[in-house]
């Protein structure tokens, strides 16, 4: 099928995104038809990351939330919208223990990781180079750490993404690195963790209107913080209104509405860097849709 699934009525666009309140918040507008959009229908799948990063190497969904790291191997199916970034402007994943410890520490240690296809391995791979990796869920990472173990295998620290980097502390556990932090040191550019792939054969119309849509749907909540945050509360896994408006914050904002010439490049460094790591296995130019054009 080279466009999306269709009636006369209708196209349908079957978007893939995590559960979490960043995301959440993100397509508040169009999961709540807030706004007019036309011939389209968008109907939502809420999947952890990973898994998202999994199925698109079969292209099912027409609109699905990528690691910016699984991209590397998806650049032939997907493009990445102009909109719907999550990067992290000197901060981003953290590796945590259960005692104080230092990198050196850590090397050919046991990690638990939320999937091998996440921009948090990547990044984690090119700061530490040599551990070992048990994938686990990433909502269960931080019991894990704090157990040290899982399914009987001894685990010494843990690879936290999405609103465990708010609440680590919580559970006593010990920052070894913020890999945002890292990743600005070593190049003076935001963490893009991850973004918007839309389907490259649904063709230049399909994929400029969708684009265009999810933009109003990021602007839309940025214009109706209340409301929308109200709706991403359902997704911050207990997290206190405060601490879920500050994490949605990091991963909605200025940079989300448009990577913008720093943001791409930022891309651009990340598929480098870990091409030149022997993380990623080919160097991949970054194929960006157009940013939407309201004069028209």
């Amino acid at each position: 099928m080279t466009t999306a699934e269709s009636s006369p009525e209708s196209i349908l666009i079957r978007v893939g995104h995590s559960p979490d309140a960043d995301d959440a918040f993100m397509f508040y507008g169009l999961a709540k038809d807030c706004f007019d959009t036309r011939s389209y229908r968008f109907e939502h799948e809420l999947v952890d990351i990973e898994t998202l990063n999994r199925r698109a190497f079969q292209g099912e969904l027409e609109l699905t939330a990528l690691s910016l790291h699984a991209y590397a191997y998806l650049s032939d199916k997907y493009m990445i919208c102009s909109c719907g970034a999550s990067m992290g402007d000197n901060y981003g994943p953290m590796v945590v223990t259960r005692t104080p410890s230092s990198r050196d520490d850590l090397r050919g240690k046991t990690i638990a990781v939320p999937g091998t296809l996440t921009t948090a391995y990547l990044s984690c791979r090119m700061w530490l180079k040599e551990f070992k990796e048990v994938v686990v869920p990433f909502d269960e990472i931080l019991d894990i750490v704090e157990q040290g173990s899982y399914q009987g295998q001894s685990i010494d620290a843990g690879l936290i993404i999405h609103e465990g980097q708010l609440t680590y502390q919580t559970q006593n556990l010990h920052l070894v690195v913020d890999l945002g932090k890292w990743w600005m040191e070593q190049t003076q550019l935001p963490l893009p963790l991850g973004a918007n792939g839309i389907r490259k054969n649904l063709g230049p119309d399909i994929i400029r209107d969708v684009n265009r849509y999810l933009y109003l749907s990021i602007k839309h909540g940025l214009d109706h913080r209340s409301k929308a945050l109200d709706y991403a509360l359902g997704w911050g896994r207990g997290l206190e209104r405060e601490k879920a408006d500050t994490f949605v914050g990091m991963y909605v904002n200025d940079w989300t509405l448009d990577f913008g010439t720093r943001g791409r490049e930022a891309v651009r460094q990340l598929l480098r860097r870990g091409y030149e790591a022997g993380v990623i296995n080919k160097l991949i130019e970054p194929e960006f849709v157009d940013p939407p054009n309201f004069s028209s």
